[in-house]
């Protein structure tokens, strides 16, 4: 028996990350700066920790309810009407994930199947376009553009809209890229998509880092509410990604097919994790405008230093990365990663490993100390400059 026959062709054709191998080669190195991981260098705030902690000390080592605590899920309520207007009942409408990935992953295997299709904006977290794809769905992609910011246009979604299309996802604030959908360039979105047969997956996990204004869900538009999953979770804003913690808000249709799948594939996230989020729901906004505030100097420093080396960069309003344009080195997206660790012991990612349309791009993240992000622009500006002799 040929064990590779046995694999179902549309898993074994998804590519694995291309960020990975990058991982791998750092490891080996020392000295080496790592602008590529995207994760809060930050420690969790101590008072979730507390929590956390606290949580082990009274035994509460249990499973939680398939959704999650009833008393973080009405955390999450007060959290999404505070900060969104949304109202999202506690029992029926949210659902508690390991993370923010699994989230995606089972509204994607709730909606889409063989025969549908995935619109997916790129460049963009790469776990979109992978999940479609082991559900059987089409990922039918859209390129963002530099010259448009990287926002999704009117027009881009209408040419993509088919049929066939189960779900639209709106990833922004945008991994890789640092984009946002400013309040009027969404509600133009909304208004082609309120009414069509359609579901709108909003990954708004990077909602609580944007730079100037603030950031408006596509499910607070009118029409939009009952047809949107909105995706949230505690890994970026509050510097949570080991604890592996998300949610997702919703119709309560979708909610319970989610709450399904989770229920048969995971159980229930982690309950020291969901005892840590409900104090951060409840006393850490102060520590995310800590962490904001230190993420835009470090934003300034780094967009500052990618054009002082003449190196196109448009400025990034939300997430933690930023996204320069490298074509005038003369390399391909992956040379010029793979050239500037070796000789600088730099990391920053091909900015295709987030779609093709990202090639001739990379992405450098900012969530480093302010002293190791001066540190790397040198050595980048040095390889640069190398580059062009």
């Amino acid at each position: 028996m040929n064990i590779g026959d046995m694999i179902l062709p549309h898993v074994k054709s998804v590519p694995p990350s291309g960020i990975r191998k990058y991982f791998d080669m750092i490891n080996e190195m020392k000295d080496a700066i790592s602008l590529g991981i995207g994760e809060p260098d930050f420690v969790t705030p101590w008072n979730i920790r507390e929590a956390g902690i606290y949580s082990l000390e009274q035994g509460h080592t249990h499973y939680s309810a398939n959704a999650g605590f009833i008393e973080l899920r009405e955390e999450i309520s007060r959290y999404m009407k505070r900060k969104h207007g949304l109202e999202y009942k506690p029992r029926e409408e949210i659902v508690v994930t390991v993370g923010g990935s699994e989230a995606i992953d089972a509204a994607l295997r709730a909606l889409a199947g063989p025969g549908d299709e995935v619109i997916i904006p790129e460049p963009s977290f790469v776990a979109y376009k992978g999940c479609a794809s082991f559900c059987g769905a089409t990922p039918v992609v859209i390129d963002l553009k530099a010259e448009n910011q990287f926002r999704l246009t009117p027009e881009q979604l209408e040419n993509a809209l088919t049929p066939k299309t189960k779900v639209v996802i709106i990833p922004f604030p945008n991994n890789p890229t640092g984009a946002i959908m400013p309040g009027e360039d969404m509600a133009r979105i909304a208004e082609i998509l309120k009414d069509r047969d359609v579901i709108v997956l909003s990954d708004e996990l990077y909602s609580e880092l944007t730079y100037e204004g603030r950031h408006m869900s596509i499910a607070s538009y009118p029409g939009m509410k009952e047809k949107t999953i909105v995706i949230n979770g505690f890994s970026k804003a509050y510097a949570m990604t080991g604890w592996r913690i998300g949610y997702a808000c919703g119709h309560r249709d979708l909610i319970s097919v989610m709450t399904k799948i989770h229920q048969y594939a995971i159980m229930c996230s982690p309950t020291t994790a969901q005892h840590a989020a409900i104090e951060a729901l409840r006393n850490s906004d102060h520590d995310v405008e800590s962490m904001k505030r230190e993420y835009n100097r470090r934003r300034r420093a780094m967009v500052d230093g990618f054009r002082r080396m003449g190196l196109d960069c448009f400025e990034p309003l939300g997430a933690f990365y930023v996204f320069p344009c490298i074509k005038s080195t003369g390399l391909t997206s992956d040379e010029f990663c793979e050239k500037l660790l070796a000789e600088e012991k730099v990391l920053v990612v091909p900015g295709n490993a987030f779609g093709e349309c990202g090639e001739g791009f990379v992405r450098a993240t900012y969530a480093n100390s302010i002293e190791n992000i001066f540190e790397a622009i040198k050595r980048i500006e040095r390889f640069v400059n190398n580059c062009r002799k």
